[in-house]
């Protein structure tokens, strides 16, 4: 049997150190192809990367806990897509930001910036109060341009629909998605870590999620080395849970998911956790547009996912070194999860070795385009 060139390519990554430690996954349908860990989930302690590794899934949140809460509540008609956000967050009333939807943030077309150091602010906030303050400050954070006109990536949108899901729901965001899509569909391996429960049993539970972890940065802020605590700063003071990072979790998990959204938009579940019609909406699967709403789709040159998946695709990138692409038309999984950050985010080889290696196993498995 020759040498697989999947798996070849993966070592020749660690080798040219464009990351520590990765989970590779590659399903077809429900099957999976190719599942296997490489290198070190922590460069200092020598800890190797399992199948089971956690990694910090940054902005994977935004699709897979943010846009599903989105999806639910839309479902319960308790939120909808084109409605201005002002009615659920009246503070924005008089602000530049009062016509702006649940749409726009979804699609990043609401005019918001791409990122603000929030957390330089929050330092000086009591923890109990930085939610609040965030909302704040996005309320004061001036617009680019009008919502509707041009799409800019950013997670300060998506901190805000994190404040809508919350302004309708009697928990957090981070405790909706466990009880009411991760639990139902047995989903234990996709958490967020709430810092701000500061009990001796989360205490105790931090620290043992921490041993599965993959670390991440050295971070200059916090002055050290991260390990089962979000990356993300803003997220970080924040208390650990916001709309735009801080899920964490493992191949494994992610693909189940997927799978699960999948069943859900064929219709295949019951009783159903989502309608096909607000999976069809959220995935854009039948507009051409080429904006989903949370989910990205690959750029038509020059994109991570390579070349060879087909326009039904979607898929997300996190700054940690995590990705995954969905092909409905090829019904193809990729989920490549690194710790590119580990031990500094000065490393950005992974964006030249990520269209190589979807190339890759895509030739490799003969699902090509034609």
């Amino acid at each position: 049997m020759g040498l697989n060139p999947i798996d070849q390519l993966m070592k020749e990554g660690l080798r040219a150190h464009v990351f520590p430690g990765a989970v590779l996954l590659v399903g077809k349908g429900n099957d999976i192809l190719f599942l296997k860990a490489y290198g070190k989930a922590n460069l200092f302690s020598g800890r190797s990367t399992t199948q089971n590794t956690f990694f910090d899934l940054a902005s994977l949140t935004k699709p897979l806990a943010t846009t599903l809460a989105v999806a639910k509540l839309v479902d319960q008609q308790v939120l909808a897509l084109d409605q201005p956000v002002v009615e659920w967050l009246p503070l924005l009333a008089s602000t530049d930001k009062k016509k702006i939807t649940l749409r726009h943030l979804l699609n990043h077309t609401s005019g918001f910036p791409a990122h603000r150091p929030y957390f330089m602010a929050l330092k000086k906030i009591a923890l109990e109060k930085r939610k609040q303050s965030i909302l704040e400050m996005l309320q004061s954070t001036p617009l680019e341009s009008p919502a509707g006109v041009n799409h800019r990536y950013s997670d300060l949108g998506f901190m805000l629909l994190c404040r809508v899901v919350e302004s309708v729901i009697p928990c957090t965001i981070d405790k909706f998605v466990k009880t009411e899509l991760y639990d139902p569909m047995g989903l234990s391996d996709l958490f967020f870590v709430d810092l701000s429960d500061r009990s001796q049993t989360a205490l105790a539970g931090r620290t043992q999620v921490a041993h599965f972890c993959a670390a991440t940065e050295l971070c200059p802020i916090r002055n050290r080395l991260l390990v089962g605590e979000v990356h993300d700063d803003n997220t970080w003071f924040a208390g650990g849970v916001d709309g735009h990072a801080g899920l964490f979790g493992n191949a494994k998990s992610i693909n189940q998911l997927l799978r699960g959204l999948v069943d859900h938009l064929n219709g295949c579940v019951c009783p159903s956790l989502f309608s096909p019609k607000i999976l069809s909406e959220i995935l854009q699967l039948e507009k051409p547009c080429n904006l989903a709403l949370g989910f990205d789709k690959p750029a038509k040159e020059g994109s991570s996912a390579g070349k060879h998946f087909s326009d039904r695709t979607v898929g997300h990138l996190g700054y940690t070194g995590v990705s995954f692409w969905l092909d409905l038309e090829k019904d193809i999984t990729v989920i490549l999860l690194t710790n590119r950050v580990h031990p500094t985010r000065w490393n950005n080889r992974l964006d030249y070795f990520r269209p190589r290696i979807h190339d890759q196993l895509m030739e490799h498995y003969e699902i090509v385009s034609d």
